[in-house]
């Protein structure tokens, strides 16, 4: 009965939190914690146009926050950048879907009325190809020298730098402490150990407790770090490394939860919460909601289970970069060397729980954090990001089915992989004739 009580009182603390954070299952900013807001953009001179003197002028920046981390950033980050270079700083509310709409508009009127833009690190590529965003590549330097993993890589595209490191991610996996002692289990760190995780507790339970984040649709970050921690490419589908992953998943599938195929940012927080799985990858700030807001102390996590060609995780994030036709360039490269800097980048990990692309911050951390913190960066390590290339939505909605054909219909894997594998070599050569 204490157990059930406990549980039930940490759901109520999480679904608070989740309404204040602003926390959904949405896509447009699902490498960024799934964050989809409701915060309202400021209502100051909005359309101003933005002016080139670096005093008094007006710099537009974009970003998609929640309400919590909005108050963190007008109230705490951007005053301390105004009164350093005596500029106003108009932040509006523009979801990740609507900024390539607003600058595509902005730029064929020939008045860019944003100056820089925090984007999705999985979402870069249509920006970049679509002429949307500057070469940075003059100047690299303000980037820090502490920056951990591929972050900085995570910007280049044909050798050249349009988006610079600002908020990183990268999945940790939570687990039930209390629940893989009582079963005697350690938290896996290969699929032979994720495997009987899965069979022991479902053995001894009746029902499947390790949940996986495939919802067959959408991002598919999860088997798209299966196939390659198994060496496979995801755009080429059929190789070896591929019908592996895909082999092991098939064998995987009976013994996980049934909520593997609904878990979101905010579901997984609330499936860990209140006991219905005992371990699920999920984004960092997640710690936040189980432990810091919910009291959910029996939580902890690691930063997750090699495959067989070993350890690999989806680098995601949000990177700063600067539209053509900025009227404020070089104010535009302060405001994102100071969002960089560490100062601010220890002020959002303290306040708003993010983890930072910086390697000199941890030592700031409190100490419920820690554990999470050394999860995440050494799966940010081992980041990387899904592929760029221009179709591959089209790519990743074909093995989101292969997965579906596969885990649940039980179809044959090499068979399965070889149909959908000719779909993405057709996605790829329409892309390459129509020069993407």
């Amino acid at each position: 009965m204490m157990h059930k009580t406990v549980a039930l009182t940490t759901a109520a603390v999480l679904s608070a939190s989740l309404a204040l954070s602003g926390c959904g299952g949405g896509t447009a900013a699902s490498s960024a914690e799934g964050t989809e807001s409701t915060a309202p953009a400021a209502t100051s001179e909005e359309g101003a146009a933005s002016e080139t003197s670096t005093e008094g002028g007006t710099l537009h920046v974009t970003m998609a926050l929640g309400e919590e981390e909005w108050e963190v950033m007008r109230n705490e980050v951007i005053p301390g950048f105004e009164e350093q270079y005596g500029v106003k700083v108009q932040a509006d509310q523009i979801e990740a879907t609507d900024v390539i709409k607003q600058l595509q508009a902005m730029n064929e009127a020939g008045n860019m009325q944003i100056d820089v833009i925090a984007q999705d690190a999985n979402n870069l590529s249509a920006l970049v190809y679509g002429g949307l965003v500057e070469d940075l590549s003059d100047y690299t330097d303000i980037i820090p020298a502490e920056t951990m993993g591929t972050m900085a890589e995570a910007g280049v595209f044909d050798g050249k730098t349009y988006f610079m490191p600002y908020r990183p991610n990268a999945e940790i996996n939570y687990y039930n402490t209390e629940m893989f002692e009582k079963y005697g289990l350690t938290p896996p760190t290969n699929w032979d150990e994720l495997y009987n995780a899965a069979k022991t507790i479902k053995d001894q339970e009746g029902i499947g407790r390790i949940c996986l984040k495939l919802s067959m649709s959408g991002d598919a970050i999860e088997l798209v770090e299966f196939i390659r921690s198994a060496g496979g490419d995801p755009l080429v589908l059929n190789d070896e490394g591929c019908v592996e992953a895909f082999t092991f998943l098939q064998k995987l599938w009976p013994e996980l939860s049934e909520d593997t195929t609904t878990a979101t940012f905010s579901t997984t927080n609330t499936y860990l919460a209140t006991d219905e799985v005992y371990y699920a990858p999920n984004w960092p700030f997640g710690a936040n909601i189980l432990v810091k807001d919910g009291g959910k102390t029996t939580i902890s996590a690691t930063e997750g289970f090699s495959g067989p060609d070993g350890f690999v995780k989806t680098l995601g994030g949000e990177m700063l970069g600067i539209p053509v036709g900025s009227k404020n360039k070089e104010m535009a490269l302060n405001f994102i060397q100071y969002m960089e800097s560490k100062e601010v980048q220890t002020l959002l990990m303290k306040e708003n729980g993010w983890m930072s692309f910086r390697s000199d911050v941890y030592g700031d951390a409190e100490e419920w954090q820690k554990p999470f913190l050394e999860a995440t960066q050494k799966a940010m390590e081992a980041a990387q990001p899904l592929p760029r290339v221009s179709y591959w939505s089209e790519a990743q909605q074909a093995i989101n089915d292969a997965a579906k054909e596969i885990c649940i219909n039980g179809a044959d894997v090499k068979t399965t992989l070889d149909k959908y594998a000719a779909q993405i070599a057709e996605y790829a050569q329409k892309a390459e004739t129509a020069g993407a």
